[in-house]
């Protein structure tokens, strides 16, 4: 019985530990971008990522081997079209304002997917928290938040929605491989944007570095180790957990970029997490906030 009970533990350690990384991974992965903006633009970052993401993945998950149906094309095109614009409108926001709050503000997207998936009086607790959490970021007035910063994070929270519904009908049959072939889509539709943003500056020797190292923190590493993570662990619990993401998104912000957030900024990042992981915690359906 110990024996069994040791081995059970140490399984879900694993997966648990590979989580973390991965949140950790995609957080630090956000920091190092902002350095690529001045050099490359928005677009141009985001292109860089999505490129470099898709060529690792490629070459991991052997995306040409699967043999989707018309059906699952169709929900591949739009999660792949979904995951190049919530990156760019990710970066966009986050060009704006503090990396906590945009991670924060883009939370609301599957929250309202896993609010939609249920009716339970329950859940207007967690859209009143959110509501509260979104109210006190607001520049109401104040203009201390850019409203375009925070526009574009809600446009990433609206497409991370989606790429969490046609992700989930696409994904059922070829795991990895419809990250990759998404990914793959994405890329293509940022990257005339940033090839015309940016020209020659993307293939600059000076800017690679830091690119591969966001394709990797933000991409391949944390998609890998999710992907592990959610196949091993209760759904419920991996999107309690993932709810920690705003937090770590602040204290990368606060680490890496000397972002400070004031008192009722942290405490409406707090009021975002607890709704989200809230309805996490107490949802009936299987729903998971998977992002790339």
């Amino acid at each position: 019985m110990t024996t069994s009970a040791s081995f059970k533990s140490n399984s879900i350690a694993l997966p648990l530990g590979g989580l973390a990384i991965a949140m950790i991974s995609v957080q630090v992965g956000s920091a190092l971008v902002k350095g690529l903006f001045p050099m490359v633009g928005v677009a141009g970052a985001t292109t860089l990522r999505l490129v470099l993401a898709s060529l690792i993945l490629a070459v991991v998950w052997q995306p040409w081997r699967a043999r989707p149906t018309a059906r699952q094309a169709r929900s591949i095109l739009v999660y792949g079209v979904a995951m190049g614009c919530m990156n760019f409108c990710f970066y966009s926001s986050l060009s704006r304002i503090p990396l906590g709050i945009a991670v924060a503000l883009e939370f609301t997207g599957p929250l309202a997917v896993a609010i939609a998936a249920s009716h339970r009086v329950l859940d207007y607790l967690w859209v009143a928290l959110a509501a509260l959490g979104l109210l006190a970021l607001l520049p109401l007035g104040h203009g201390s938040v850019s409203g375009v910063g925070i526009a574009f994070a809600l446009g990433a929270g609206v497409c991370w929605a989606l790429y969490i519904v046609f992700g989930r009908k696409a994904g059922d049959a070829h795991g990895g491989a419809t990250t990759a072939m998404g990914t793959v889509i994405g890329a293509l539709i940022i990257a005339p944007i940033g090839v015309v943003q940016a020209g020659g500056s993307l293939l600059h020797l000076g800017v690679l570095p830091a690119a591969l190292g966001v394709a990797i923190l933000s991409s391949a590493l944390p998609y890998s180790l999710e992907m592990f993570a959610l196949t091993r662990i209760p759904t419920r619990t991996f999107g309690v957990l993932m709810s920690a993401e705003p937090a770590l998104a602040a204290l990368s912000g606060l680490a890496f970029l000397h972002e400070r957030l004031s008192v009722i900024q942290w405490a409406a990042i707090a009021s975002i997490m607890a709704a989200s992981a809230g309805s996490a915690a107490t949802s009936a359906t299987e729903t998971a906030p998977i992002k790339d």
